[in-house]
């Protein structure tokens, strides 16, 4: 598989910043265009159809062959990657302040999520929970993440999207009113949130690794994690798990963006717009669909709420004043995820 990348980069790194790099498929022909999307962890099954789909359209609109390779891992380590030099096309990453880390490095133009229609947000998720056959642990919403002896799994907030996007939806949910009998404020918001990271037993770096943890080594009570993920889980399962959506959650937002400064060494600009605008299209919005991601397209929405049933969704604003305030207040060195790590450890 080829794969771009600075000649700066050692080995190792290279192996290390673009893991589970795979091939989603070519057409039998002269190889003429070649597409990096580097995305977030457990995106690998809804970007395999996607790519086969739009690589047979542009074979059939323009006459020309398109190999994509997918780069899947923790979302914040996938953008620190393309920052360090791994030579992205296209970014699809699952928070818009991961796609602004590699705007504000000055790979991806000012503006980019005006370039692409509802503001370069072709689909959204949010978080659920996954429990075991039965429910054992009677976990139905957010107050009941904290009972005694309830372990959860989630991934590590610092590096993955679903890790981020838990906490704050565990934060949010506090604010917003979803477990009124411990208030409403940004203390009452921090004792739980610390309580739950109490339960949490280990705290895998991306969402995929947090899966493999509650179903293959079978630790945990609830898992945390993205609705499309959580579908997965449950049907893998065959019947020895359940997927349980809470009273409400956050609304995840995974943006796209093509990257400029590689776009344009690439000769890629054309191919990686259209690959993006492909994403808008009905025939895509039902891939999206079927796959257990949000599509914007209503209409196709509905055709779907057996599985994408209607909930109580809130915006990062219910914890912060925005994803760049999220990362300063809850993610950055030394800020409150990183005081709540340092409480738990005292004791």
């Amino acid at each position: 598989m080829l794969i771009r990348v600075v000649l700066t980069l050692t080995a190792l790194y290279v192996l290390a910043a673009a893991a589970w790099i795979v091939n989603s498929g070519r057409i039998p022909a002269n190889q003429e265009t070649e597409l990096l999307n580097v995305s977030y962890d457990p995106t690998r099954e809804l970007w395999r159809d996607l790519n086969q789909r739009f690589i047979s359209r542009y074979w059939a609109d323009h006459g020309i062959s398109i190999t994509i390779n997918q780069s899947h891992g923790s979302s914040t380590s996938q953008a620190n990657a393309v920052i360090n030099g791994l030579a992205a096309d296209v970014v699809t990453l699952a928070l818009r302040s991961d796609t602004d880390a590699i705007c504000k490095a000055g790979l991806i133009a000012n503006g980019w999520d005006n370039r692409l229609p509802n503001h370069s947000l072709p689909y959204y998720s949010t978080l659920v929970f996954v429990v075991r056959r039965g429910n054992p642990r009677n976990i139905h919403d957010w107050p009941d993440l904290i009972k005694p002896g309830v372990a959860i799994i989630t991934p590590d907030p610092k590096l993955s999207g679903n890790g981020k996007l838990s906490f704050l939806a565990a934060w949010g949910a506090v604010r917003k009113g979803a477990i009124p009998q411990r208030g409403t404020s940004e203390d009452d918001a921090r004792a739980f949130v610390t309580e739950l990271y109490r339960h949490v037993p280990v705290l895998k770096s991306g969402a995929r690794q947090a899966t493999m943890t509650f179903g293959q080594e079978n630790l945990g009570d609830v898992h945390l994690t993205w609705e499309n993920e959580a579908h997965l889980e449950v049907a893998e399962a065959h019947g020895a798990m359940e997927l349980i959506y809470p009273s409400m959650s956050i609304r995840a937002e995974p943006y796209v963006a093509w990257v400029d400064t590689n776009v344009q060494r690439h000769g890629t600009r054309a191919t990686a717009e259209a690959y993006l605008r492909f994403l808008y299209t009905e025939e895509a919005q039902k891939i999206i669909a079927k796959h257990s991601y949000r599509p914007i397209n209503e209409a196709v929405l509905l055709e779907h709420l057996d599985h994408l049933p209607r909930i109580d969704l809130f915006e990062v604003t219910a914890a912060a004043p925005g994803w760049d305030g999220a990362q300063e207040k809850f993610f950055a060195k030394g800020a409150i995820f990183d005081q709540i790590q340092n409480e738990i450890s005292r004791h």
